[in-house]
Parts: structure tokens; sequence; C-alpha cells
């Protein structure tokens, strides 16, 4: 009785190879045959690389997925790179801290004929664990379908194949979240890691979890920062908001005749 030959495994580009670009080839590896490209990285740093293979623009745009791991300021000038090389058919992923802006350059970058998909994985090398032990399931994506019907399969590979927890949404709803969830996060942490160091050892549960929260966040590069706190344009409410209700908070506890009565930031 013959068998079958094995089924072609899917090709998926892969622009960026920064912290997180290293986390998405870790864990697709196992799915697919990945090309990668990196025109700030040394050929060498590429070339040993064993999840992929290193790779120009232009055979990183052959594959009929692309994903662009790359800073949302720099998105633009990607897209518009890879536009003239992509072929009919391709569905091209971004993986950004926000969605509205990043999402608008895909559909005014790409040909009609390519497929689009916003991502943006609620999760990064901190939180999912650097050990090659550490999986994904169970960790949060929104996922924004853009162009095409290909998004929705890929959503389902996202929940079914790597177990992730895949929250549909648009471009829009996501950046007024994460405005709060990220910008607030983010905000929080910049603070306390200017004002170290702080206590280590007489410390309450309470502190520590905070501070594991700072830990997550306090090594991302600048410009994700940038995305979150400048490129959501719901960001600076939330900010502006945030430290008027702080000045509110720190002028009544100035107050003398500040004494154990209603809270001061309740409406």
């Amino acid at each position: 009785m013959s068998v079958p030959p094995p089924s072609p495994r899917l090709s998926i580009g892969l622009v960026g190879f920064g912290a997180f670009g290293r986390l998405i080839a870790r864990h697709l590896a196992p799915y697919a045959a990945l090309t990668i490209h990196d025109p700030y990285l040394p050929a060498g740093r590429l070339a040993a690389e064993p999840t992929a293979v290193a790779g120009d623009l232009r055979s990183v745009a052959a594959c009929p997925v692309v994903i662009l791991a790359t800073p949302v300021a720099s998105l633009a000038e990607v897209v518009q790179a890879l536009a003239p090389h992509l072929r009919p058919g391709t569905l091209v992923v971004d993986v950004g801290s926000v969605k509205a802006g990043p999402a608008a350059i895909l559909r005014a970058g790409l040909p009609a004929q390519i497929e689009i998909l916003a991502t943006h994985p609620l999760f990064g090398p901190q939180s999912a664990g650097n050990g090659a032990g550490h999986g994904l399931r169970g960790l949060k994506i929104a996922v924004c379908p853009i162009r095409g019907r290909r998004p929705l399969r890929a959503a389902a590979f996202l929940r079914r194949g790597l177990g992730l927890d895949v929250i549909l949404t648009t471009p829009e709803a996501h950046d007024r979240a994460m405005a709060s969830v990220q910008g607030l996060t983010h905000l929080i942490a910049k603070v306390l890691v200017a004002m170290e160091p702080l206590p280590t050892r007489m410390t309450t549960r309470s502190f520590d979890l905070l501070m594991q929260a700072v830990d997550m966040v306090r090594h991302d590069a600048p410009d994700v920062f940038h995305a979150i706190e400048r490129a959501n344009p719901h960001a600076a409410e939330v900010r502006q908001r945030f430290f008027a209700l702080a000045q509110q908070l720190d002028a009544a506890l100035s107050a003398e005749t500040l004494d154990a009565g209603p809270d001061p930031l309740a409406s």
C-alpha cells in the first residue's frame, strides 16, 4: 500500500527580527517554513537562526503569508518597499501595539488583491516566557480582519493551533481599550522605574505584584512606548485624565482639613 507524500509546509515570510520577531519565529517554526528579513541585523545573526532561513525582501514577499514585526513608526516605509513584490492573494499580517493607524497604512499601501489581517498579541517576550518550554496557550490576541477571507482562517489557526484566546475586534475599538490597558500600565511603569531604587525586601504582596507588572514592560524598546503613548489616538485623553485625578488627589492630601472622610476622587 503506497503512502501519500506529506503535504508541503506553509511558507511564512517575517519582516523584522527583534525580540517579538524571535518570539514569533520560535512558535511558528513547528508549523511553517520561515524566511526572515531584517535589514538592521547582521547577516550572520540571521544565518545562525535555527528556526528559519534569511532572505531578502523579495524572497519574503514570495511567501503566501507575510508577517510584519516592525516598529509602528517604520510600518509605512516597510509596506511601500514590500508592496511591489507581493503576489495576488498574499495575506499580510501586522502585530503592532496600535491598530487604527497601521490598518489605514496597510489598506492604502497594499494592492487590492492583497488580504490584510491587523493583529495585536496582548503579550510579549516577557509575559510569554523566553524558554523553549513556554507555550502561548491561553494568552490573548486582538484580531482585526481588514480585507479578504483568509484573515478568518488565520484567526482559526491562532485559536486551534496555538491555543490563543482570539478576540475579534475593530481597530477603533482596540485602540480605545489599549489607551487605558497599555497606556496606563506603561505610564505607571515608566514613573516607578524612574523612582528606583525602591524597596525589595520589606514589601507587601500588592507591591510585589505591581513591580512584577513593571518588570514585564521595563525592557520594552523605546519605540513600543512611543507607539502606545503617541501613536494611539486615544492615549492622550486617558493620560490627561490620569494626571488630573492624581493632581486632585495630591491637593486633597495636602489640604490641612483632610480627614478620614469621603474619598476625594469619588464621583
